[in-house]
């Protein structure tokens, strides 16, 4: 099924998948595709199914639509193309849509001594040369030099290559450039699968295929390639004394044919098959000098060589970039396993001490060592319940459950629940609400413990500075598309090297009081309302947080009491 891969913005990481029509996209809960941006309109674009071809028509957005850098008001949508809305980038990738285009299952290899196998090499070339032209294209003659003078076929190889993460994806857009490149009628890549066996990962007709038409491709010839590391033009005849007329390289009504390795680095991992059909007959023609006329020359050979070798490049790019991705994920795994069973030692080890002086005080009948050692065992239990609900938190995507609400009232609870904290460490704790801000669309529980992580971290910090105190406000002007709170501490601060790293899971710069979740989960509750966190710091000048929220109510609340719409100007699309 189509998708699209978010690569930059609030929604990094995610992918949207979808198979119907049409799909919108926007700001608001009611699209298929919702994006926390807020430079992104409520009603943005929709991407509509059109002769089995997604296109992107924007809505009048504010902001615009962009395909790969252009602005359009609509446009067809190819895998690799990059959708911009807003500061949101995604990658597109058609996926299973060109299933209905799966050829591949009317690919045919004949064997060795199949009698229809009549074709013989006529040319061939060194998988390495078409590398060599490629660094030296003053050295190739007129037809190739003018394409690698302007660099159109191998620039086009580079971009069609650098912007597919998989190799589905990646091979349809080769065959395409094989097309354009040599005019060829017919094409075909396949690939080694499970050791030496070859599988047809893509076809391509140029003419509307024939439902009954098969590509039938001889095995003697790709062994040849394969075992040679060569490129060969073939044709339909059984001159090459290197070949019997029954090893000849592909099926009849073939009048030409190129056949090139799939080169990678160090192995070839398949071949790039094109020809040219005609109703019968010899492709080839005495000239007056005894050579040969047809539509494939050496210099075509030497280019296919040369694509062949940059599709094998990207192929291994692209298994080694899911290799790597793979082992980053199980390297997270372990990480994670391994982080979490040390604060949940560390816990445990609370917990145990705790127990012990209650078994001590319950055998004594001494109340004061109980509740010592019961306060003890309570403090390890909220640290236990904070660490899971930091990780169910940041393990899954939500939806935040908005409603009308106070802000002010929600700050104001945070702050009533850490000034017994604030008190036992010897930091004073300040409140000063905006009073005139309105009600917004807020999911309270999520805001509540995006504000609490950071007001923990601000006391914690601020714990034995000279005169230690944390100020917590909330602010907000009648012209302004979002209001914000402030927690400012005057602890050590951060320094500037570090804070692009203090979102990161598992970073902590509390040493074993801290569990690294803390502020990446903030920052994941508050891009999913569609807002941001920064932060500004000076060593031994204490740190400043700031939480921005969109100041936005839905659209179809009229109770005069319900919060204003202050996040974009009217307009009749957005």
């Amino acid at each position: 099924m189509a998708s699209l891969f978010v690569i930059q913005g609030a929604d990094q990481g995610k992918r949207f998948e979808f198979k119907t029509s049409p799909v919108p996209l926007g700001r608001d809960n009611s699209n298929a595709i919702r994006l926390h941006d807020t430079e992104v309109s409520r009603r943005h674009a929709e991407i509509r199914l059109e002769d089995e071809l997604y296109r992107i028509v924007d809505l009048g957005s504010a902001n615009g639509t962009f395909v790969n850098g252009h602005l359009v008001d609509q446009a067809p949508l190819h895998t690799g193309d990059r959708l911009q809305l807003g500061q949101t980038v995604m990658l597109y990738n058609e996926g299973a849509l060109g299933a209905k285009r799966d050829l591949t299952a009317r690919v045919d290899l004949l064997s060795k001594s199949s009698p229809e196998d009549r074709s013989a090499i006529l040319r061939s070339i060194p998988s390495d040369e078409g590398s060599r032209v490629l660094q030296q294209p003053d050295g190739a003659a007129g037809w190739l030099r003018d394409r690698l003078t302007n660099l159109s076929v191998m620039y086009r190889a580079t971009q069609a290559v650098s912007h597919i993460l998989d190799i589905d994806s990646l091979l349809p857009q080769v065959l395409e450039l094989v097309f354009e490149s040599i005019g060829a009628d017919r094409g075909a890549i396949l690939l080694k699968e499970g050791g030496d066996d070859l599988v047809p990962k893509a076809v391509r007709w140029r003419l509307p295929e024939d439902s009954d038409e098969r590509m039938t491709i001889s095995r003697t010839i790709i062994d040849y390639v394969l075992e040679q590391g060569q490129g060969v033009i073939t044709t339909d005849a059984p001159g090459d004394k290197r070949f019997s007329p029954a090893q000849s390289i592909v099926d009849y009504r073939i009048r030409e044919a190129i056949c090139v390795p799939v080169q990678g680095r160090h192995t070839t991992l398949g071949v790039l098959y094109a020809d040219i059909q005609s109703d019968g007959g010899l492709a080839l023609a005495a000239s007056g000098k005894g050579g040969r006329r047809g539509k494939f020359s050496q210099d075509q050979l030497t280019l296919m060589v040369a694509i062949g070798h940059q599709a094998g490049l990207a192929i291994e790019n692209t298994t080694f970039y899911n290799d790597k991705i793979h082992a980053e994920r199980l390297a997270a795994v372990g990480q994670t396993i391994a982080t979490l069973s040390h604060h949940i030692k560390n816990i445990l080890q609370g917990i145990r001490g705790g127990s012990y002086l209650i078994d001590l005080g319950l055998n004594e009948k001494d109340e004061a060592i109980v509740r010592r050692g019961w306060t003890i065992v309570e403090k390890n239990q909220t640290k236990i319940y904070n660490l899971v609900m930091d990780m169910l938190s940041f393990s899954k995507d939500r939806e935040p459950a908005l409603e009308a609400a106070d802000l002010n009232e929600t700050v104001a609870d945070v702050i009533e629940l850490m000034q017994s904290r604030a008190d036992e460490l010897g930091v004073r704790l300040e409140w000063t609400p905006c009073a005139s801000i309105p009600k917004i669309l807020i999911d309270p529980d999520g805001v509540h413990r995006a504000v609490l992580n950071i007001v923990t971290n601000a006391i914690d910090a601020s714990e034995g500075a000279s005169d230690a105190c944390v100020v917590v406000s909330t602010e907000w002007t009648a012209d302004a598309p979002t209001v914000r709170i402030r927690v400012k501490d005057n602890g050590p601060g951060i320094d500037e090297a570090d804070v692009p790293g203090i979102f990161q899971i598992f970073c902590s710069t509390k040493g074993s009081r801290g569990t690294g979740l803390g502020l990446p989960v903030s920052q994941k509750i508050i891009r999913e309302h569609g807002g941001s966190i920064s932060v500004t710091s000076q060593m031994g000048q204490g740190a400043t947080f700031l939480i921005d929220l969109p100041a936005t109510r839905r659209s179809d609340q009229k109770e005069s009491d319900e919060p204003m719409d202050l996040d974009e100007p009217m307009d009749s699309d957005d």
